[in-house]
Parts: structure tokens; C-alpha cells; sequence
């Protein structure tokens, strides 16, 4: 990493500044003994992490959600903390795991993950299994039941050497990340409140090596419902007739591939059509049908997808662009488009790259090399940023490294499982000592 240019950066607002440590790139005796608890807590951490990973909690299964609970709440507990189910007012969600301690040392700290998985009941993985002696696979098992047991491991290493005395922690883990409950106010007020208690917030999504999350795109959904005349194919195209609404649904995906893509961090993906001569799609469960004759003209689509920006105005933006496509409408058509907010996006600010710098550092104290910012663009949108505009500064990316998320070959590293809770015990470890303040100063 190229530090001068962050340290000019952050000197343009008020940032984090920490109080003097060791050198930047070696642990302190306490800090090598929480290195070593972690290794020690490596067995217990894996067979956490398959537990969970055997419990079906996909994201409408209730019940699933309350059982992982079950399972974790202990764990943390015996740290410590305070630890209550939380049950939001929205249908068909479970409830959110929420663990506190509080003390007056350092920064209050807001470490987030997720129960539960895209993976519902009717889906045929299941299982967790072992691939070799470092790769298993299982839903959940990187996305994000990884980065549950990164968050453990590294807070038990820290209780075994003492160094969660004094400190204000705060755990979160939301029981519907991949498809949030609606109202979204209700379905994030426990994390959102957690938020504005917090100074900092830690996201312990899937992690990559040598990277580090400062920013977020967000991810909100549009719906397209397209009417039209119907009648015998052999007279579609004729001026009492038109073109039907598969051809309008054509006819405005073009025209958003080839008018709107291309911009820097925006994409807007079409992921559903369903049309015919009767077209039903449910919001709720994703799911639609459709019935149609080859010899008839269909006069129903519905179309979905979603849209993901840097920025607040990069969205509306979009969207305007969008409305002024779907209005122009072929013959014997009409559609209409409606939005419908999700997860806000996380700008990258002046803080959060002061906190991948400590990140870094703590990186190559633990021998794993310096973190890089990752590419906004090329990560999904997740809990983090309903509290990137109340914390002081926010950091993702924390959890292990896997491949295949949200498909059936999902994997995890378990060596990674072990490096990134070495690089979350030091890190938190750093943000909790005495001494840590906010500062207006320009850094050196």
C-alpha cells in the first residue's frame, strides 16, 4: 500500500489516530500470546463451524435461525457477554443474535456477521464435508458461517489472555442478510441502534488475501410489469394489435444494456422474466409461473432485478435513466417500473482507509502481508453499510477465504479461518486499548 496518499487523505477530516505501539510491523508480548490462542482455539473454532454449517438456515426458515442461535449464544456467553434473540416485527424472518459487553476502555466496537444462508430447506446442500485436510465444503460455509467462527475465535483468544476486561463489544448477527425482512427500518433496527452506540464497525463477510473492504455498493431492486394487447399470433405486429409484452421486455433490456451500462461501479442485473398469457411473480418468495400458447400474442411480463451504485446520487441517476426507457413503449404496450430500496451503499471515507492501514500493519505483524482496498465494484452489497453513515469508520471483509458463495460448490480455507482471526484478535486488541481518540490533526 502507497500510505502517503491515505495519511493526505485522512488528514481532510476527523479520523482515527491510535496511541503509540509497538513498530508497525512486529506484535507485542501480549500480542503474540493472543497469536498462539488462536492457534490453540483452531479445533474448537472448526467444530463450531461445522455445527452451524449442519443446521439448515436459510434465510425464510425460521426455526433455522433459532437453532444457530442456540448453538453460538453459549460460545459467547462464556466470554462474557450479554447475550439476547432478537425477533424483528416482519414476517418470515428469524430473530438476530445480539452479544454485548461494555466497559470504558477504548473504542466501542460493532463486529457484524449473519446466520443465515441462500440455501432454503428444499435445496439440495445440505451438508458440510471435508475436501481435502484444509477445504470443506457445506451452505453457509464461507458466506458467512466462516466469518461467525472468525468473530469467535478471536474474541475467546482475546478472553483467554485477559484483554476483553474493560472493553465495549458489541456482536450482531442478523438472521436475514441475504434476503432482508421488510419493513427494512424494522428488520435492521437492532443493528442500526447497535450502530449509533458503536464507534467502529468490523464486517466479517468472506475475506480475500492481500484485500480489505472500505467500501460497499449498494443494492436496491426494480420491477418492471409490462401489459399488452393480446390476440392471434398470426395478427401480432398489426396497428390494432402491436408487438405483445415478451417483445416489450426485449425491447427495454436492450435498451438498458446498450444506454446505461458502462459506467464505473454501477450495474443493474436482470435476473427474472416471467410472461405469457397469464404471468404471476411473488415478491416474497421469488418464485412466478406462466402460461402461454405459441399461437396467441401474450399480454402479461413481469420483469426483476436489482441495481448497485457507489453513491446515493450514482442510484437516482440510474434510475431516472431507467424510468425514461421503460415510459417510451412499443405498440399495444405499456409498462411501468417501480423501485424498492435495500441495503444503502458504503462510500469509502478517510476513516476507513485509516483503519485498513491498521489492518496492514497488524497483517504483517502476524506475517501475512500488507491489505490492499478492494475494488467497490467487484464486492455485493452487505450488513455493514445500514451503519457506515453513524459509525466513525467501518472496515469488511474480515472473514475467511472461500469460493463458490451462494452456489452448491461453496468453500472455505480453514488455514484462512485461522489467519484471519489472528489479524481480527490483534486488530480489535489495538482498537480497545487506552488512549485511542478521534483527532482533527493532520496526519505525519
Amino acid at each position: 500500500m502507497n500510505r502517503q496518499p491515505l495519511r493526505h487523505l485522512a488528514g481532510l477530516v476527523a479520523v482515527l489516530t491510535f496511541a503509540p505501539q509497538a513498530g508497525a510491523q512486529e506484535l507485542t508480548p501480549v500480542e503474540a500470546r493472543i497469536a498462539d490462542a488462536v492457534e490453540a482455539n483452531q479445533t474448537e473454532t472448526v467444530a463450531l463451524l461445522r455445527e452451524t454449517v449442519n443446521i439448515n438456515s436459510g434465510t425464510l426458515n425460521v426455526e433455522g435461525q433459532r437453532r444457530v442461535f442456540e448453538v453460538m449464544a453459549p460460545h459467547f456467553e462464556a466470554l462474557g457477554f450479554e447475550v439476547d434473540y432478537v425477533q424483528p416485527s416482519v414476517a418470515q424472518r428469524g430473530g438476530h443474535l445480539v452479544a454485548r459487553r461494555m466497559g470504558g476502555q477504548g473504542k466501542h466496537l460493532l463486529l457484524i456477521g449473519h446466520m443465515d444462508t441462500v440455501f432454503e430447506e428444499d435445496s439440495p446442500f445440505q451438508a458440510w464435508e471435508m475436501l481435502d485436510d484444509s477445504i470443506a465444503r457445506g451452505p453457509g460455509v464461507a458466506d458467512m458461517k466462516g466469518g461467525n467462527a472468525v468473530i469467535w475465535s478471536a474474541l475467546e483468544a482475546l478472553h483467554r489472555e485477559g484483554a476483553l476486561q474493560g472493553t465495549s463489544i458489541t456482536v450482531v448477527l442478523t438472521g436475514d442478510e441475504e434476503r432482508p425482512g421488510r419493513p427494512l427500518e424494522e428488520a435492521r433496527r437492532a443493528l442500526v441502534e447497535a450502530g449509533m452506540a458503536a464507534e467502529v464497525a468490523l464486517g466479517f463477510e468472506g475475506g480475500t488475501p492481500g484485500l480489505g473492504v472500505v467500501a460497499r455498493r449498494s443494492s436496491s431492486a426494480w420491477r418492471i410489469d409490462i401489459t399488452a394487447t393480446t390476440a392471434h399470433s398470426s395478427r401480432v405486429f398489426r396497428d390494432e394489435v402491436g408487438a405483445g409484452a415478451i417483445y416489450e421486455a426485449g425491447r427495454i433490456l436492450e435498451d438498458f444494456y446498450s444506454e446505461i451500462r458502462g459506467e464505473e461501479n454501477l450495474t443493474f442485473n436482470a435476473a427474472t422474466l416471467v410472461a405469457g398469457t397469464e404471468a404471476d411473480w411473488d415478491d416474497e418468495t421469488a418464485r412466478g409461473t406462466a402460461f402461454g400458447k405459441t399461437n396467441v400474442v401474450p399480454p402479461s411480463a413481469v420483469l426483476t432485478g436489482d441495481i448497485r451504485t457507489l453513491t446515493n446520487e450514482q442510484l437516482e441517476r440510474t434510475r431516472e435513466k431507467m424510468r425514461t426507457i421503460v415510459a417510451r413503449s412499443l405498440p399495444g404496450t405499456s409498462s411501468t417500473i417501480t423501485f424498492e430500496d435495500g441495503y444503502p451503499s458504503m462510500p469509502p471515507t478517510p476513516g476507513n482507509y485509516e483503519l485498513l492501514e491498521m489492518l496492514s500493519e497488524v497483517s504483517e505483524a502476524v506475517g501475512t502481508g500488507p491489505v490492499e482496498p478492494f475494488d467497490p465494484g467487484r464486492r455485493g452489497a452487505a450488513d455493514i453499510s445500514f451503519v457506515a453513515d453513524v459509525v466513525e469508520a467501518g472496515l469488511d471483509g474480515l472473514g475467511p477465504d472461500g469460493d463458490g458463495s451462494h452456489t452448491v460448490e461453496e468453500t472455505v480455507n480453514l488455514r484462512s479461518v485461522e489467519r484471519a482471526a489472528k489479524r481480527a484478535a490483534i486488530l480489535i486488541y489495538r482498537l480497545t486499548r487506552p488512549g485511542v481518540a478521534i483527532s482533527d490533526a493532520p496526519q505525519s
